[in-house]
């Protein structure tokens, strides 16, 4: 399937992931020593998210895209239900005062994320069967009205990142399936509104915007996260101080594998280094675009609008985690797509991916 066509799309792939393993195992060694005793616990666990990954990449190219579109209700009920089951007693796993897991044996399931992929399939599906009626207000407030179940719940966790995400996901794709401006700057200025609200309603989600302005001023507070950030990337300077020679992954910076992996990259890689990292996911989403741009020229809106969705989707979480890092934005909890460390959302993205691509493959048939 490798050929011109995808090209733009399997080589920053394949290097996101390999950057990926490099930068968790290098960023982990200390937290997961202090943890199990074993410094590599989380590289090896994420080699292995990443071979499930690749099976998962492997089974979406696998799979007709027109099947997604004929069971996309079956991918938003199963989301639903997962996330309905952290409400029940026992059944979620508490982690830094969020109810965000679902913990099977050895493995831990994140909704949140799988409703990302839900989402995607289903809006994209809804805006095909009801192409004609979105601009109509009963064919525009429905899934509005998904949009807002999903919400609801996600923040009752409570996760204000990925409830961001999967709002600029849907408008997004409501955007691209041709709702009006009006309605879109009505959305977002709804999504602003709401999101202004639960930062000024919420004692430690305020503490964090705060601290954002002015992290040093804050420090052994609630700006201990991005002021190490910051500390991190500004040893940094252009060419890093080398792989694994970093400082501040030595627990001080908190989440160092996951949330702020990008500090670390920096820290150990420069500018240099991050600039590689962002040419690397333009590249990535220049490549998606293309193939939704090619499915829409084709005629199957259904497959543009996924592909445009994942584009977006991998675009905004990344643009967030990267900004959160940099002190652009307040600290969301939010990972780097292919490159944290995190099962769920690693092979979740790789499983987009996959279906991308058998987009793109399905386009090459139909020429």
């Amino acid at each position: 399937m490798i050929d011109r066509d995808n090209i733009l799309i399997v080589l920053p792939f394949i290097c996101l992931l390999f950057i990926g393993v490099v930068m968790v195992t290098s960023s982990s060694v200390y937290v997961a020593e202090k943890m199990y005793g074993n410094p590599f616990q989380f590289a090896e666990k994420q080699i292995i998210f990443l071979c499930i990954g690749m099976i998962a990449t492997v089974i979406a190219i696998s799979i007709p895209s027109n099947l997604f579109y004929n069971y996309d209700w079956f991918f938003l009920l199963a989301s639903f239900l997962l996330l309905l089951a952290l409400l029940l007693p026992g059944i979620g796993t508490e982690v830094n005062g969020s109810t965000r897991w679902i913990r099977i044996g050895p493995i831990n399931i994140q909704p949140s994320e799988v409703s990302k992929l839900a989402l995607l399939i289903y809006i994209s599906g809804y805006c095909v069967r009801r192409l004609g009626q979105i601009n109509t207000t009963l064919g525009f407030f429905r899934p509005l009205i998904v949009l807002a179940m999903f919400s609801l719940l996600i923040m009752n966790q409570p996760d204000l990142g990925s409830t961001l995400v999967i709002g600029i996901l849907v408008i997004a794709i409501l955007f691209f399936a041709g709702i009006s401006f009006f309605q879109f700057f009505l959305l977002a200025s709804v999504m602003i509104g709401l999101a202004t609200s639960a930062v000024l309603f919420s004692a430690y989600r305020y503490a964090r915007l705060i601290s954002f302005t002015d992290p040093f001023a804050y420090f052994d507070k609630a700006g201990w996260q991005l002021g190490n950030a910051l500390l991190g990337i500004a040893r940094g300077e252009w060419f890093g101080v080398g792989l694994g020679n970093g400082i501040q992954k030595n627990l001080y910076l908190p989440e160092p594998h996951t949330d702020f992996i990008f500090a670390v990259l920096v820290e150990e890689f420069g500018v240099a280094g991050s600039l590689v990292v962002l040419a690397l996911y333009a590249t990535l989403i220049i490549g998606i675009i293309l193939t939704a741009v090619k499915a829409i020229e084709q005629e199957k809106l259904f497959q543009g609008l996924v592909a445009f969705g994942t584009g977006i989707l991998i675009a905004v979480q990344a643009l967030f985690n990267i900004g959160v890092n940099l002190g652009i934005l307040p600290t969301k909890g939010l990972t780097l797509p292919f490159i944290s460390y995190g099962g769920t959302s690693l092979i979740l993205f790789m499983f987009m991916i996959g279906m991308v691509l058998r987009i793109n493959f399905e386009n090459r048939v139909m020429r």
